[in-house]
């Protein structure tokens, strides 16, 4: 006596097989992406929206301007951000904060889908724009 004959659906291991469908999604269980996970998504987006906002120094060390960093905490669904960044300088430091934060949000959550409640930017250092001089002004 085989399966098919004896009236049992799915196969030998329980699950689901082509003749039985699938439970409904909210029985089916969560996805459960972690916080180290987010946080790398979120170097990645804030790298291009610093790229987009706040373009590095044009002239100066590429190696002047650190890649942004991010920390993330998901709790009940919901993920807090923190991004420490380089700026260049002079710039409007709230303004690209802002747009950045943004940006931010907005990715990380179409990306994860995760609601993202909070994005607090630290602005590691401001970076001089070419012809700044580096000596002493005389």
């Amino acid at each position: 006596m085989n399966a098919h004959s004896s009236g049992v659906t799915g196969n030998a291991s329980g699950l689901p097989g082509p003749d039985m469908p699938l439970p409904p999604p909210a029985e089916r269980g969560a996805t459960v992406i972690p916080d180290r996970v987010v946080a790398r998504i979120a170097t990645r987006v804030a790298r291009t929206a610093l790229a987009r906002r706040a373009a590095p120094p044009r002239g100066g060390h590429p190696e002047a301007v650190a890649p942004p960093d991010a920390s993330a905490a998901t709790r009940g669904g919901t993920t807090r951000l923190h991004l420490a960044v380089d700026l260049p300088y002079p710039t409007d430091i709230p303004g690209v904060s802002l747009d950045i934060q943004r940006d931010v949000a907005e990715r990380v959550t179409e990306l994860t889908g995760l609601p993202v409640t909070e994005v607090t930017v630290t602005v590691r250092r401001l970076v001089p724009k070419a012809g700044f001089a580096r000596g002493r002004v005389q």
